[in-house]
């Protein structure tokens, strides 16, 4: 279902970046699990280049029991632009939920006109992805944009209207990282490292998708993912509780 913005996310990586591979640890590049009523593997990619300090993307393919792209862009410490996350959860075509934003890393106003006011023109171009939803496990004031895509949603609406709401966010994503000037003061860079940092931890910490992962791959493997792959700087809560 989300294999066509799997490609044209590459595409678009691959012709505008001079990408490296960025090592996945050994064992969660790739996972095949037959839990389920359909087998289901999940696979990642993630890629760095000078503008961009990693390009995470992974897939979840469980037949026409679930389709699953989840995707988070960090920029360069150099770079104070917000990271982009994608979203987008489907199960049995029926039930589909989908996030897209440019996830602010500070709430102040300076940031927010700088960075999350030129969403607004786009983002109007988009009300039946706009559905003022309620969060439950993250608190909307917090890495998300007052101009994200959330929405319940159907699968022709997934296969037009989200998909050109995908390309039009990463047109305007590149935009701003193209006119973006580099950090050079040690402290603003420093700044940004404990941000996105910070990022890791709070996302760590709440995201709802580590129990999809138990129930697939199995709870080692998903603690795993979760830590070491997904939000690398983060810290287990088991680990902080014993600090």
């Amino acid at each position: 279902m989300y294999k066509p913005f799997v490609k044209h996310l590459e595409n678009e990586l691959f012709n505008r970046f001079d990408l490296q591979n960025r090592a996945i640890p050994p064992g969660l590049e790739l996972k095949v699990s037959d839990r389920g009523r359909n087998p289901a593997t999940i696979q990642s990619w993630c890629y760095e280049c000078p503008e961009l300090r990693k390009i995470r993307y992974t897939y979840i393919d469980a037949g026409e029991s679930a389709q699953i792209l989840n995707s988070v862009i960090y920029p360069s410490y150099h770079y104070d632009l917000p990271l982009l996350g994608v979203d987008f959860l489907s199960f049995g075509k029926v039930k589909n939920l989908v996030v897209l934003d440019f996830q602010p890393l500070f709430q102040d106003e300076a940031y927010q006109c700088k960075y999350i006011e030129p969403l607004k023109s786009l983002h109007a171009e988009y009300p039946d992805l706009a559905q003022n939803l309620e969060m439950k496990f993250y608190d909307a004031n917090q890495y998300f944009s007052k101009y994200l895509l959330f929405a319940k949603t159907d699968a022709e609406t997934v296969a037009t209207r989200l998909f050109a709401a995908f390309k039009d966010y990463l047109n305007l994503y590149w935009q701003m990282l193209d006119e973006a000037e580099p950090l050079q003061d040690p402290e603003d860079i420093a700044r940004i490292v404990k941000a996105q940092k910070d990022y890791d931890q709070y996302s760590a910490d709440r995201d709802p998708a580590s129990g999809l992962f138990s129930s697939y791959f199995g709870h080692e493997w998903a603690e795993r993912f979760l830590y070491e792959f997904l939000f690398e700087d983060a810290v287990p809560l088991a680990a902080t509780a014993k600090k």
